[in-house]
């Protein structure tokens, strides 16, 4: 009988909860279809979760629709009103960035950036960002991004953008070719591609009007827009989505899986790019038309690590079967016109240095020959501008000169610790290394050993036939 009892109680129980959760499952329906952003399932939280994610150092939170990284918490708004997002960036190997969309508003004078919440949030933060891609340019100044607590503290606009801005700064390394593109000009084409040219650029750090002047075709591709010189702008620009500093992937390259949007991109589309800007005719080596001889570029300079025996290379070369031009390029050329004298050669041959930067210029299956001048100077050579080249679609070939071919061994001699003990003078910094190996050498090439590289660029030029 007592069994009985129990058996009764526990069926009523049973239905009793059946009863609540089915009520529970109604109403929530209900309000799910009157008021979607309040009930979210955990196949969605699960799906939010597994959506967002970061680069290398990058962390992010998810707080409803908002997400923040670099640690950094922030309430959002409750109910339905809809949330900024902010996702910024400090702790990346090589890069401080942030990506806001909302309410933003750019006070050049102040080198402000203020996240404006369409209601109060609890906590106030702030980011400093240096906005030059290299986090290792200690002369760039930091911006302030800051999510304000009370939307009643913002500055009022003065100028509304209808597009998105980027922020980007000038100074650091820029002025130098390899640093002009790895720094600036790839991360900028990166950052503003996803909008087809409507953006708009805000660029600051004292900045000198010869490099945007220098570049205007580059710009002008990326944006309809006149920059934005943000050093001393007395508005209160505001935006409805910006990125603040420039995200440096590599050294001088692209990790597809990082560039926003939806297209996955590589190397070969900011050579295309550069190519459209420049209006460079050729996108293929000259080597395809039967009865031409492929072009080389012998590049020689003049102050240091020059070519001691250019003579002699360049004859070798044309015994080789290449149409041969020795030539100087100049720093303060207009960058179209070297883009297409560049453009118009097949090989370009090189020392190690800022001019290899012109293989952005080479047509697709080109070769870039970059000599690497003695000093355990092979590493450096090879991720500036060696991957790079392959990456660009085009044949590297590296040829590193021996101590017999430098003239450091005639200017130092055996025992200097230069010679004996390169690893000794990396050690004591870039300074060191740069004034010994790259200030003061120069290099005489074997011709024979010369020779087999320029055999190798000319088969793959026939291969491609």
């Amino acid at each position: 009988m007592k069994s009985l009892v129990q058996s009764h109680i526990n069926v009523g129980v049973i239905a009793g909860v059946l009863f609540v959760l089915l009520t529970y499952l109604v109403v929530s329906q209900q309000t799910a279809i009157s008021r979607p952003n309040v009930v979210t399932t955990v196949a969605q939280w699960l799906s939010n979760k597994q959506q967002i994610g970061g680069g290398p150092g990058e962390k992010v939170v998810t707080t409803g629709e908002q997400q923040i990284a670099d640690k950094q918490l922030i309430q959002g708004p409750s109910k339905t009103e809809k949330a900024n997002k902010v996702v910024c960036s400090t702790e990346e190997r090589l890069s401080d960035y942030c990506e806001v969309d909302g309410d933003v508003r750019v006070n050049g004078k102040a080198w402000s950036v203020d996240i404006v919440p369409p209601s109060g949030w609890s906590e106030r933060r702030e980011w400093k960002i240096r906005p030059y891609s290299r986090r290792s340019a200690a002369n760039v100044d930091r911006l302030n991004v800051t999510q304000l607590q009370d939307p009643a503290a913002a500055p009022p606009c003065t100028v509304t953008h209808h597009v998105p801005g980027v922020v980007f700064a000038l100074g650091g390394y820029s002025g130098n070719a390899f640093h002009d593109h790895a720094d600036v000009l790839l991360p900028l084409f990166l950052a503003s591609l996803r909008y087809g040219r409507e953006v708009q650029f805000l660029v600051i750090n004292r900045v000198q009007p010869w490099w945007l002047g220098k570049y205007r075709l580059a710009l002008r591709r990326l944006s309809r827009y006149d920059v934005v010189n943000l050093d001393g702008d007395a508005h209160v620009r505001c935006f409805p989505h910006l990125t603040v500093g420039l995200r440096l992937h590599k050294d001088f390259g692209v990790v597809p899986e990082w560039v926003p949007g939806k297209r996955r991109v590589s190397m070969p589309d900011f050579t295309r790019f550069l190519r459209e800007a420049y209006a460079l005719p050729r996108g293929a080596p000259v080597s395809r038309e039967p009865g031409k001889r492929p072009r080389l570029m012998l590049i020689q300079r003049q102050r240091s690590r020059r070519f001691l025996n250019g003579e002699e290379m360049a004859r070798a070369a044309e015994a080789a079967g290449f149409e041969v031009v020795v030539t100087e390029l100049m720093l303060d050329a207009a960058v179209d016109e070297q883009a297409r004298v560049v453009n118009s050669f097949d090989v370009m041959v090189g020392i190690h240095g800022a001019g290899m930067t012109n293989e952005v210029f080479l047509p697709p299956g080109g070769v870039l020959i970059q000599v690497v001048p003695w000093g355990k100077l092979d590493l450096m050579a090879r991720i500036e501008y060696g991957e790079p080249a392959t990456d660009m679609g085009l044949k590297y070939l590296c040829y590193n000169v021996t101590l017999e071919e430098s003239s450091l061994l005639e200017l130092l001699g055996r025992d200097h610790p230069a010679i004996k003990d390169p690893d000794s003078v990396h050690r004591s910094g870039w300074a060191a290394m740069y004034d010994i190996y790259m200030t003061k050498q120069d290099v005489r090439l074997d011709i024979t050993r010369f020779a087999l590289t320029l055999a190798e660029a000319m088969d793959h030029l026939r291969r491609l036939q």
